[in-house]
């Protein structure tokens, strides 16, 4: 069944315009009768009958809400170093299905992308609406943030709101540390958020890992292997869906 996040809700169901009325009438080629999932903006879906087309909108009444838990236990955010090419966008979708809560990209010494602050606002609400429409197919709860690109000592300041804060480094794997991805996880309880930071395709710089260590991050290795900048985030994800939702103790 289709799956759409509404932001008007009545007092009998959820008003859909724009794209996703687009989406229902256009693509799906749904009618009167049909049923739909519509999510509201605390996270609640509800299985719902379409009720009313017209020329701006469909309306949807709901039919049953549903009980249903897809979000994960923690808020995970995934900082990332701006890569080349749509690795971003792969990140954000991958990592959307996979649970993230919020994505940073963040301009990185060894960044080749240069940000285009007159691009910005477009490349943002693209960004967006992969995440979107990645949290729809993934029947998400909720639709992750993508947070336009900052610099890293604006990646730092944000950095004091989350409970934990680890950065993935290459030499930490090289050497064979396995632990402290772990034991972060074995700390965490239901409800605190966890900041990754991933660097860009060249790693992260050395005066940007003293800067995170100087300011509370911890150091990670992930497995002996180097894995590549848009692989990294989605073992981490993987990793913690298996540790939080899989793990039965």
């Amino acid at each position: 069944m289709q799956r759409y996040f509404v932001k008007q809700v009545t007092e009998n169901g959820f008003v859909i315009d724009g794209d996703d009325r687009h989406h229902i009438i256009k693509v799906m080629r749904m009618e009167i009768g049909d049923n739909i999932i519509c999510v509201d903006v605390k996270g609640d879906a509800a299985v719902c009958e379409i009720a009313k087309i017209t020329d701006e909108q469909v309306v949807a009444d709901v039919v049953q809400w549903k009980d249903e838990k897809s979000e994960l236990p923690i808020s995970v955010t995934i900082a990332s170093g701006l890569p080349k090419g749509d690795k971003l966008e792969w990140i954000i979708q991958k990592g959307t299905e996979m649970g993230a809560s919020e994505f940073i990209p963040f301009a990185a010494r060894r960044s080749v992308v240069k940000w285009d602050d007159k691009k910005a606002g477009k490349k943002v609400e693209r960004w967006q609406k992969i995440a979107k429409e990645a949290a729809e197919q993934s029947h998400r709860g909720k639709v992750p943030e993508i947070i336009s690109p900052m610099n890293f000592k604006a990646l730092i300041e944000k950095s004091k709101n989350f409970h934990y804060k680890l950065a993935a480094f290459e030499e930490e794997s090289r050497s064979g540390e396995t632990s402290i991805f772990s034991a972060a996880l074995q700390k965490m309880q239901p409800g605190e958020s966890l900041l990754l930071v991933f660097g860009p395709e060249g790693g992260l710089a050395e005066e940007e890992v003293n800067l995170l260590q100087e300011n509370d991050f911890e150091l990670c290795g992930l497995g002996p292997r180097i894995l590549r900048t848009e692989t990294a985030p989605l073992y981490a994800l993987a990793a913690i869906s298996y540790h939080f939702e899989l793990m039965r103790r």
